[in-house]
C-alpha cells in the first residue's frame, strides 16, 4: 500500500485537538462496551505523546461520569531492570498519568515487570501474552512512534511474527531518554515490549505523534517501504490502523494534508 490516501490518517491542527480525538474514540468504546455488559482491553502507550489523552480521559472520569470499572489495561512495555517504585518506571508513570486518577480496579492493570531475575523473563512474557489471548486480545491499541521508528521498544531489526520478549534498545533511543534518567549510564539497555504481531492483533490501533520532533519518521512510516529497518511501517499493512497526527508531525508527508485537518 504505497499511496498514503489509501490509509486513514487524520491531521489536526495542534496536539491538544489531535490528543481530544484520541480520549474520544477510547471513551466512546469503554461507554459502548460497557452499556453491553462487556469489558474494554486496552493496550495503553507512555512517554510525553499519550499525557494530553490520559489528562482528557482522566477530566472525563472525574466531570463526565466515565467509569473505568470494566477496562483491562495492557501496556506496551517496560524498561529492564526497572524498579516499579522507580520515577522512570512506565508503572510509575501510568499510576502518576492516569490509573491513580480513575475507578479502574488495580487487578485490571498489567504491565511487564521489570523486576524479575533474567532467567524469570521469557516465561513471564509468555504469561503476558497468554492474559491478553484469555481476555479475548485488544479492542484497542494506542501506539506512538520512536525516533527510530519503533512501536513499543520494538526495535530496528524486529520481526512482523515478534510477540512479548526482552529486548535491546537502540543507541537513538537509549540517547532520547537521557533527560529522563539525568545521564547516559542510569538509561537501561533492554527493555521488556510486546511484539508486533502482539500488537498488530488488536481489532482497533490508533498511532498518535505529535510534534515537529516526529515529523521525519512519521514521513518513513506512513510513506516508506515496509521493512523491519522501519518497525513502524509494517502498520500499512493493516486496515484497523489509524494515524492520528498533529500539523507539524505531518509536514514531511508528500501528501495535500491540509485537505484531512
Amino acid at each position: 500500500m504505497n499511496n498514503q490516501e489509501e490509509k486513514f490518517i487524520k491531521v489536526y491542527p495542534n496536539s491538544e485537538k489531535a490528543s481530544l480525538y484520541v480520549a474520544g474514540r477510547i471513551a466512546s468504546l469503554i461507554v459502548k462496551k460497557s452499556e453491553l455488559g462487556q469489558k474494554t482491553i486496552l493496550g495503553l502507550a507512555t512517554g510525553a505523546t499519550p499525557k494530553l489523552v490520559y489528562k482528557e480521559l482522566i477530566r472525563l472520569h472525574q466531570y463526565e461520569g466515565l467509569s473505568f470499572k470494566t477496562v483491562v489495561t495492557f501496556n506496551l512495555d517496560e524498561y529492564y531492570p526497572m524498579q516499579a517504585v522507580d520515577e522512570q518506571s512506565y508503572r510509575s508513570f501510568m499510576n502518576v498519568n492516569l490509573f491513580n486518577q480513575v475507578d479502574m480496579p488495580s487487578e485490571n492493570i498489567h504491565i511487564p515487570d521489570g523486576t524479575l531475575n533474567l532467567e524469570a523473563v521469557q516465561a513471564h512474557c509468555a504469561l503476558y501474552e497468554k492474559k491478553i489471548q484469555d481476555f479475548g486480545g485488544l479492542d484497542l491499541q494506542l501506539l506512538g512512534i520512536g525516533r527510530t521508528g519503533h512501536i513499543g521498544f520494538n526495535e530496528p531489526g524486529s520481526l512482523v511474527q515478534s510477540t512479548t520478549r526482552l529486548v535491546h534498545l537502540n543507541e537513538l533511543t537509549i540517547s532520547d531518554a537521557i533527560g529522563d534518567f539525568g545521564g547516559r549510564e542510569h538509561v537501561p539497555s533492554q527493555a521488556i515490549t510486546m511484539g508486533i504481531k502482539t500488537i498488530t492483533q488488536a481489532r482497533e490501533i490508533i498511532l498518535l505523534a505529535l510534534s515537529q520532533r516526529k515529523a521525519e519518521i512519521v514521513q518513513k512510516a506512513l510513506e516508506g517501504t515496509v521493512s523491519a529497518a522501519v518497525p513502524a511501517t509494517y502498520l500499512q499493512r493493516f486496515k484497523q490502523v489509524e494515524f492520528v497526527l498533529d500539523i507539524e508531525a505531518a509536514s514531511q508527508l508528500k501528501g495535500d494534508v491540509d485537505s484531512r485537518i
